[in-house]
């Protein structure tokens, strides 16, 4: 049986959403509960799967990343193999944030953070090294508008 999120459900969601460090006591009175049952909820949540990872968002500038380039990557091939070398590639390689498998002209995109061109130049060089692709597009982002992990609850 799947579990029924309600509104105070949402209401905790949307809390931890904005800020998993808060203390229960904070998220409680926020939603209008008391700690326990709101302690029970979060916990059932996660059983559920409905919460994954809890983790922090570090601020790339300041860290010095400052170069977020977007890959747009065709592939020629599309066997199991070579799924599974592209896979592990993407997956060993820290500055590939997010990957997508797309429908339509482009198969891949990526969204590559780094400190600046030369570094973006050493992960590409490293790539295609150990994966065959047809075609690499890269963009580089000029201005981040939006970024956001919350979910329109």
């Amino acid at each position: 049986m799947a579990l029924r999120i309600d509104e105070t459900d949402r209401k905790i969601l949307a809390a931890l959403q904005a800020d998993a460090s808060r203390s229960l006591d904070e998220i409680a009175r926020e939603i209008g509960s008391s700690k326990t049952p709101v302690w029970n909820r979060i916990r059932k949540l996660k059983e559920a799967g409905v919460i994954g990872q809890q983790t922090v968002i570090l601020n790339a500038e300041a860290l010095g990343f400052e170069a977020c380039f977007f890959v747009l990557i065709r592939t020629s091939e599309h066997d199991a193999g070579w799924q599974g070398k592209f896979l592990k590639a993407l997956q060993s390689r820290p500055e590939v944030q997010e990957a997508h498998r797309l429908a339509g002209d482009i198969d891949y995109i990526l969204k590559v953070r780094v400190k600046n061109a030369r570094a973006y130049d050493v992960f590409y060089q490293a790539l295609i090294s150990e994966v065959r692709v047809h075609n690499v597009t890269a963009l580089l982002s000029m201005e981040e508008i939006k970024s956001t992990v919350a979910l329109p609850l």
